[in-house]
């Protein structure tokens, strides 16, 4: 099980990329395009970098749904490979067997 502060900052850190998402998008768009004047895009870079560094989506951890574990995440389920072997041994998850040859 993870510390719960570690998930309680990805939880915050989720809150604030969400929160956002929209005004980023905006002012990265206006970096990138060429056709614009220099100091327009110059202006929305600063304001860019004014924006708390939280809300970037690159800051956040893919962390397991059940225990928080940061490693060994599957993202077609959103679970540790721990987890996900707990679940499917104990027949909760429908058509995942454990392997045997």
């Amino acid at each position: 099980m993870a510390k719960k502060s570690a998930i309680q900052k990805n939880l915050n850190k989720e809150k604030q990329v969400k929160k956002n998402k929209l005004r980023r998008e905006r002012l990265k768009s206006i970096c990138s395009n060429r056709s614009l004047p220099m100091e327009q895009r110059f202006e929305a870079q600063l304001k860019l970098s004014e924006m708390p560094r939280n809300g970037s989506k690159v800051r956040l951890r893919n962390r397991c749904l059940i225990t928080g574990r940061p490693r060994g995440y599957y993202r077609k389920v959103k679970m540790s490979r721990i987890a996900l072997r707990e679940l499917a041994l104990s027949g909760q998850i429908p058509g995942m067997v454990k392997s045997s040859w």
